[in-house]
């Protein structure tokens, strides 16, 4: 193929899309810019069954969160318009009228109910499934008489000896049998393609040089390459993307992480992180590299580095990615994403705007500390109102192993030890030394009696750092809070 790279993502709007659909637009899309060549969004809506209405906008603003932006597509329109799949069907129904017209194709009318005895018979005899090919024989003229009057499918013609062989770009020679082929369904009987007819006519018609793509349509890739033969076109280069594969190294679904990817965007991922993650999974820049931009990957993406080997979906190392970004932001950026969390997750008794000087103290302390943006408000919710968020008695004994007299005496003990701070003495330090100097008085290590000040404090056994929330809350929050934990444990 000679002229620019031009690659596309195809989406059918079904649903919002998910991890594995969303890996395939970001390595289409960095290949087109890498190459220096145009990347189109093309939407593929010939499901009608299971159209979403919502489910464009949220394809579109799945890229757009992920900064993978598009040269031709529906919004921003373009030579090849128009890029809904539902507004081209004259042009699958010309090219599956020439198909029939030259022997190709034929019509099928076939009805459901002959179809699932045919299968039925096919499974007991343990035979593979497939249509059998019995409209196949009716002559030209009598389809054309029976289509005047009843309802039919069109089914492409394939071969029957020989092989076809995909070339791909990841895994090499693929040999498919073609005696293992069926006569597939390339238009359906209320005039819409199937994906294998309107993918094979829009990639041509959009000029596309590269189709990438996942590893569940390699199965299809004979039939689409017969239909390029037929039609007598050059199909473009192929390239399979490796499945990816849950923690468990089965297929992934749901519960192992292909969920929405607007979902990840919901639980407080960053989409630099997302991007870094994708894109490494089953590419890599190098040897060593574990994180990469989306600038080093539209600059360096390559589709040599695809590995055609299962990819395994961590989502640990996701977090850790995300954490890597957290920690990255400017002092400034990230006290603006806090207020933004902050304000979306603070209950609703808390008042806005948000007191900004309680979040830049306590932006360093969540910056080391938290792995999503979603946890950010349950983390800092206790530094608002004078009393601690409500809990229950019991939490106040759950991490220290011992009961409610043990409870009191820690926070006997701490009442007295911070008391003494007068006010110019509340910093983080003497807060601490006043805490640790309970060790010997209480004879226990602090990880004994340390959770029932945090209980106290945040309401809960474990936070963020508690010496600088102390300093944070002041004195008499401070003290106010630690005489209700002690009302509550008496």
């Amino acid at each position: 193929m000679t002229g620019p790279v031009r690659t596309r993502y195809a989406p059918s709007p079904t649903g919002d899309p998910h991890i594995g659909n969303i890996r395939s637009a970001l390595f289409s899309w960095a290949f087109a810019r890498a190459q220096g060549g145009q990347f189109i969004l093309r939407i593929e809506d010939t499901d009608r069954n299971r159209l979403v209405e919502t489910s464009v906008e949220a394809i579109m603003e799945s890229l757009r969160w992920l900064g993978i932006d598009w040269d031709e597509g529906p919004d921003v329109g373009g030579p090849h318009a128009p890029y809904f799949q539902s507004e081209r069907l004259p042009l699958y129904q010309k090219m599956a009228q020439t198909l029939i017209d030259e022997g190709k194709a034929y019509r099928c009318f076939c009805t459901a109910e002959r179809l699932d005895l045919m299968r039925a018979a096919q499974a007991a005899a343990k035979k593979p499934p497939g249509y059998d090919g019995l409209c196949r024989a009716l002559p030209h003229a009598a389809a054309e008489a029976r289509a005047a009057s009843e309802r039919f499918v069109v089914r492409f013609a394939m071969k029957r000896e020989g092989a076809t062989t995909l070339h791909d770009l990841v895994r090499g020679d693929v040999v498919f049998e073609n005696a293992l082929q069926d006569d597939f369904v390339m238009l359906k009987s209320d005039g819409y393609p199937t994906y294998h007819l309107g993918v094979v006519v829009d990639d041509t018609d959009m000029e596309i040089t590269h189709a990438i793509r996942g590893d569940e349509w390699i199965s299809s890739a004979p039939k689409h390459i017969q239909l390029y033969e037929a039609l007598g076109w050059d199909p473009p280069q192929w390239a399979h993307l490796p499945l990816i594969l849950g923690p468990d190294h089965k297929k992934l679904s749901k519960r192992s992480g292909d969920t929405a990817v607007l979902d990840y965007r919901a639980k407080g991922y960053l989409p630099e992180a997302l991007c870094s993650f994708l894109a490494l999974l089953g590419w890599s820049l190098d040897a060593s590299t574990s994180v990469v931009t989306r600038e080093e990957l539209a600059e360096k993406f390559s589709l040599e580095r695809v590995v055609p080997n299962p990819a395994v979906f961590d989502i640990e190392r996701l977090d850790f990615l995300n954490g890597h970004y957290i920690r990255a932001m400017s002092e400034d950026g990230w006290v603006d994403t806090i207020a933004t969390w902050a304000d979306a997750g603070l209950p609703p008794h808390i008042p806005r705007p948000i007191d900004r000087g309680i979040l830049s103290a306590a932006a360093p302390l969540l910056r080391e500390r938290i792995t999503r943006l979603d946890e950010i408000a349950p983390s800092i919710e206790f530094l608002f109102g004078f009393e601690a968020p409500e809990y229950l008695p019991e939490l106040l004994t759950e991490k220290i192993g011992g009961g409610h007299e043990h409870a009191t005496q820690v926070l006997d003990a701490a009442l007295l030890a911070l008391d003494s701070l007068g006010g110019d003495g509340w910093d983080v330090e003497a807060i601490k030394a006043a805490v640790f100097g309970l060790e010997p008085l209480l004879g226990a290590k602090p990880r004994k009696f340390v959770p029932v000040l945090y209980v106290a404090i945040m309401a809960k056994p474990a936070g963020i750092p508690l010496f600088e929330s102390m300093a944070i809350l002041g004195r008499e929050r401070t003290l106010q809070r630690l005489r209700t934990a002690r009302a509550k444990a008496g």
